[in-house]
């Protein structure tokens, strides 16, 4: 089992390029980094955490512009959103940026995807809340379309456009892994239709474990092989117990959480999580 890390990176936290550096040297598989491209001051939904929203949320790096310094500064590291709001995007600049990032750190990108939790934010983006399903699986349609073919072309409810060139492609054939955030069977239907893994949030390994017993049942109602879709839980507790409880099942990989601290805190809790790796 492969140890990840979610950084929530942050224009007053550790720098990404150190960070990144820095995990690689210490073994870590990937670094996860979030998205919001802002918080609304008058916001009306609430925090899923509960309580006051974290000041990091409205302090967050660009994600793909952030990985994009990582990618310059390592060569083995994967480099993961967690998560890309995709319905925040329109498809064709999401699968330039995504494709380029691909191509300059030769075939490491994640997309960790979802139609986030902010209903006020996503409307600034011209976002119905009720919508955004149906608009997150068009857009990873399209995003496929585009990226594998050399002409493509895409006409739905959200996403429309006739031929298109669009170039660099992806490194990695046929295109990064689509990795899908949310725990309901809702979304592990979809991950089936139109993704390449699961992303569950921190969860306890039993419930984890009958989340991947229904996926795998869903995608071989479906005709696909549960072996296709890969499981990496997110920002799990960082103990003992958890990591080993996880080591026993099919989980590809763990995501351990690194808040935004100082340089000096967050190599101290590296080195801590260096343990698992």
């Amino acid at each position: 089992m492969r140890i990840g890390l979610f950084p929530f990176c942050t224009d007053y936290s550790m720098p990404i390029d150190r960070l990144a550096v820095a995990a690689e040297e210490r073994g870590f598989d990937s670094i996860w980094l979030p998205e919001h491209t802002h918080i609304p001051a008058n916001r009306r939904t609430p925090y899923p955490g509960g309580g006051d929203l974290p000041k990091e949320y409205s302090h967050t790096l660009d994600p793909f512009v952030a990985l994009g310094i990582a990618a310059g500064v390592t060569t083995k590291l994967k480099l993961a959103t967690g998560i890309c709001i995709a319905i925040e995007h329109q498809a064709l600049t999401l699968a330039k940026t995504v494709a380029t990032l691909d191509h300059i750190s030769n075939g490491r990108v994640l997309l960790g995807l979802g139609a986030g939790w902010n209903r006020e934010e996503m409307e600034n983006h011209g976002t119905e809340y009720s919508s955004r399903f149906r608009k997150l699986e068009e857009q990873m349609a399209a995003l496929k379309e585009i990226w594998t073919h050399d002409e493509a072309s895409f006409h739905g409810e959200f996403e429309n456009f006739d031929d298109v060139w669009s170039w660099p492609k992806p490194v990695q054939k046929p295109h990064p892994p689509l990795i899908l955030g949310g725990e309901t069977d809702h979304t592990l239907r979809r991950i089936v239709r139109y993704g390449d893994g699961w992303l569950p949030r921190a969860m306890k390994p039993e419930i984890v474990t009958k989340g991947m017993a229904r996926l795998a049942q869903f995608a071989e109602e479906a005709g696909r092989d549960p072996a296709s879709i890969s499981v990496s839980v997110f920002a799990p507790p960082p103990k003992d117990i958890v990591i080993n409880q996880f080591r026993e099942t099919a989980v590809e990989r763990v995501i351990l959480m690194i808040p935004p601290q100082d340089e000096a805190k967050t190599l101290a809790r590296m080195d801590r999580y260096a343990a698992w790796v």
